[in-house]
């Protein structure tokens, strides 16, 4: 699987699927249900999860990966671009849908400038 992994400000990990077969695998297979799901609105766009580990996200660490699915999306060149997000329990896949397809509820939006750290590495999907 293709995935981005990155730590916020506040040290919890960030990851961002990379193709779709990566964003289905990484939303549905991946993400535990009170970590929260990210997808930069209307457009076409990678699959971020912020994992939570079960804890309130500060707000610090929800602009970053609301920023880094902004980034990794159609909207990259973007200002103010809005995002959708939401735990990741309430991030479904319709029925003989496509990859990377998804359905969301229960979703926030946030409006962020595109941006991405300078480092990441690859999930490997062994932590």
């Amino acid at each position: 699987m293709k995935i981005k992994k990155f730590v916020s400000s506040e040290g919890l990990i960030i990851l961002v699927g990379q193709d779709d077969s990566s964003n289905d695998y990484l939303s549905l297979k991946v993400a535990n249900a009170n970590d929260l799901w990210f997808h930069v609105a209307g457009f076409p766009g990678s699959h971020v999860v912020l994992q939570t580990g079960d804890e309130d996200a500060g707000r610090e660490s929800i602009k970053e990966a609301a920023a880094l699915a902004a980034w990794f999306s159609k909207m990259r060149k973007g200002k103010n671009v809005a995002v959708h997000f939401c735990k990741a329990q309430h991030v479904s896949k319709p029925k003989k849908s496509n990859a990377g397809t998804v359905n969301i509820k229960q979703f926030s939006k946030i409006k962020v400038d595109p941006a991405c750290p300078d480092e990441s590495e690859w999930y490997t999907g062994q932590e």
